[in-house]
């Protein structure tokens, strides 16, 4: 397949939870969009991140992980999300951890088109011991007809490359569909959000409920000053404790360190409030649900 001609296409990032997805993806960016911790589940949202280069546009769809463990209406509106992406997209990548494959990887695996050019993208190589890849990539070829294996680091930013030359050939030759210097079709307002759960992941680790979400309820902007009035959404009223903190510490570093990192995106001064809010059994609400991802 010649490389002569500008492709543009879809592509599905999806796996497991914690495989490293959204890493790969802000790797693959050249910029962070997604969220990342090392708790699992922290992907709520398909986010769609663009790479542009001289010769392709990738447009880029970060699925949550296909959640069993914890079964609910919120997790039950993921899934549903994961098989609809496959089947809208011109290209896959299934992400799965060097060395590690499990039952839950088998049952992404099992969703996988047998119609669509699918990458096995094995990640974490900078944390395992080269010898062992080799066994493990033949075994992983046995599994499925892959178009392709290609192992990175996406922490380290090793194969990132060559895991889009790999992928490029094989999307539509056609014009970009985003200008070229777009990394995201989502709005800053959501990207807000993201920055502020991302904060709440990563500052309190095991403490963090799984029910819990962020609502941006105010956005203005004057020349470079954003205001942006953000409520943090849990389940439960003893939940509320846990994420402020003694003396509001928590809440504190959670808002302080999201404004910095709203400031570097957007480029200009933000103005950041953020508060708790308990909303009971939101996380099962499927029309909630729809009005957080924007359907309705």
């Amino acid at each position: 397949m010649s490389d002569t001609q500008f492709h543009s296409g879809f592509v599905a990032i999806v796996g497991r939870p914690n495989v490293g997805k959204s890493t790969l993806l802000n790797h693959l960016i050249g910029q962070k969009i997604s969220i990342t911790s090392r708790k699992a589940q922290t992907t709520r949202h398909r986010v769609t991140g663009i790479h542009t280069d001289e010769h392709s546009q990738f447009v880029f769809v970060d699925t949550p992980g296909f959640q069993t463990r914890h079964r609910n209406a919120m997790n039950d509106a993921l899934n549903k999300s994961v098989k609809t992406t496959l089947g809208d997209v011109d290209a896959i990548l299934f992400v799965v951890e060097a060395l590690k494959f499990g039952p839950a990887d088998e049952e992404v695996l099992q969703l996988l088109p047998k119609h669509r050019p699918v990458w096995l993208v094995i990640n974490k190589i900078d944390k395992h011991d080269k010898t062992l890849l080799l066994p493990f990539m033949q075994q992983m070829a046995e599994r499925f007809d892959f178009a392709g294996i290609v192992p990175v680091s996406a922490e380290k930013h090793i194969q990132i490359e060559a895991l889009l030359d790999a992928v490029r050939p094989h999307l539509p030759q056609g014009d970009p569909m985003y200008p070229e210097d777009q990394i995201t079709d989502r709005s800053e307002r959501f990207l807000a959000a993201e920055i502020i759960r991302e904060k709440l992941f990563r500052l309190l680790g095991e403490e963090l409920p799984y029910s819990i979400n962020v609502e941006i309820e105010k956005y203005e902007q004057e020349g470079d000053l954003r205001r942006i009035f953000a409520a943090i959404l849990v389940d439960k009223a003893n939940q509320k404790a846990i994420i402020i903190g003694k003396g509001g510490e928590k809440l504190k570093r959670v808002s302080s360190e999201a404004r910095v990192d709203m400031e570097q995106m957007f480029e200009g001064r933000v103005y950041l409030e953020v508060w708790v809010k308990v909303r009971s059994g939101w996380a099962d609400d499927i029309r909630f649900l729809k009005q957080l991802s924007g359907e309705g």
